[in-house]
């Protein structure tokens, strides 16, 4: 019988991966990071359910401490509370809070805002890298300073000093019902408290909307800096649509952190519970926090119920401002950069 090449050809050798390279245990591989997978679901989950439950606890506790406040008139309230006197019912008493306490931060939000934002469009476009690294940590070291030292600022060093300022632009912009004056010596008004709360949020908005700025798409900057536009025409136009939403998300943060500061509005705010815009005078305006602050030592139990009524009000007031602040930042999610 002959043989044919065919016959004579050596069988294929089986496919393999190299005596150097094992077929890694697929199987085992999968099953491990479905577990992983599950096991990181259920924590983000539960971490997630705890921070609901929490602030539901919050919103319990605040609605039980307040409800004998809530179900009295005014005339028992005023009857065994030394602080209600004068008021008609609990949302007198809360309404002028509520003003004051949106009043300031307003106000420390329309001054710090532009200032964040010019800060970190010069620390992330403008700036040397070492220069943006320096001026980034130093503003980054204004949120660990406390509040008491912010106030203790205000009250013996910015409000002594600032008087004649806020003279002048009571003699220049008197017309104007926020500028009207004579301005208070020494400044303990809301002018100053505004200040000082602009410097306290201003890391969180700079910080926030830095990070913001560096994430815009390379893409967008070198198309617009290809069409000839200058440098400020392409922030204008690729970076500051980008990082709309985000400087939204940074302001709304430091309007919580305005709305809730006490310390600092305690020491340097003359307080007053009326409804004026007058950001120069003594004694008109009052916050929500520095009030709770200051009544709570002479408060007994209806009184401290009184107050806690007040820190109802301002959750929910965090709570708005907040659920705001997601629904302005989810109208803008569609534009999504480069993609």
């Amino acid at each position: 019988m002959t043989t044919t090449a065919a016959d004579t050809r050596a069988p294929s050798p089986a496919p393999s991966n190299g005596p150097d390279r094992p077929r890694p245990p697929r199987r085992r591989t999968r099953a491990a990071d479905r577990g992983f997978n599950r096991a990181f679901r259920y924590l983000a989950t539960s971490a997630g359910t705890l921070i609901l439950i929490a602030l539901a606890a919050v919103a319990g506790f605040l609605l039980w401490q307040s409800w004998p406040a809530l179900t009295s008139s005014g005339s028992e309230i005023a009857s065994k509370v030394s602080f209600f006197q004068g008021q008609s019912s609990l949302a007198s008493y809360l309404g002028p809070l509520i003003f004051g306490t949106l009043l300031a931060a307003a106000v420390a939000l329309a001054v710090a805002t532009p200032l964040a934002i010019g800060i970190a469009l010069f620390t992330s476009h403008y700036a040397p890298r070492r220069l943006a690294s320096l001026l980034g940590w130093v503003i980054d070291l204004l949120a660990a300073i406390p509040s008491v030292v912010y106030g203790l600022w205000g009250a013996l060093v910015l409000a002594p000093t600032i008087q004649p300022v806020w003279q002048w632009v009571s003699n220049v912009l008197g017309w104007i019902p926020l500028f009207k004056g004579p301005a208070a010596d020494p400044a303990r008004v809301l002018l100053t408290v505004s200040l000082v709360l602009a410097v306290m949020i201003l890391p969180i908005i700079t910080a926030v909307s830095r990070e913001v700025f560096l994430q815009t798409p390379k893409l967008h900057e070198e198309a617009a800096l290809a069409l000839g536009a200058t440098r400020w025409e392409m922030i204008r136009t690729a970076v500051l649509p980008f990082g709309r939403s985000g400087v939204v998300s940074a302001a709304m943060l430091g309007l919580g952190r305005a709305l809730g500061e006490t310390m600092a509005v305690v020491m340097i705010l003359s307080p007053g519970l009326t409804y004026s815009f007058a950001l120069l005078l003594a004694g008109k305006q009052q916050t929500i926090a520095a009030n709770i602050a200051l009544k709570y030592p002479e408060a007994n139990s209806l009184g401290m119920s009184t107050l806690m009524a007040t820190g109802l009000a301002l959750f929910v007031i965090t709570m708005v401002v907040n659920m705001a602040s997601r629904w302005v930042v989810g109208r803008r999610k569609e534009f999504s950069g480069a993609n």
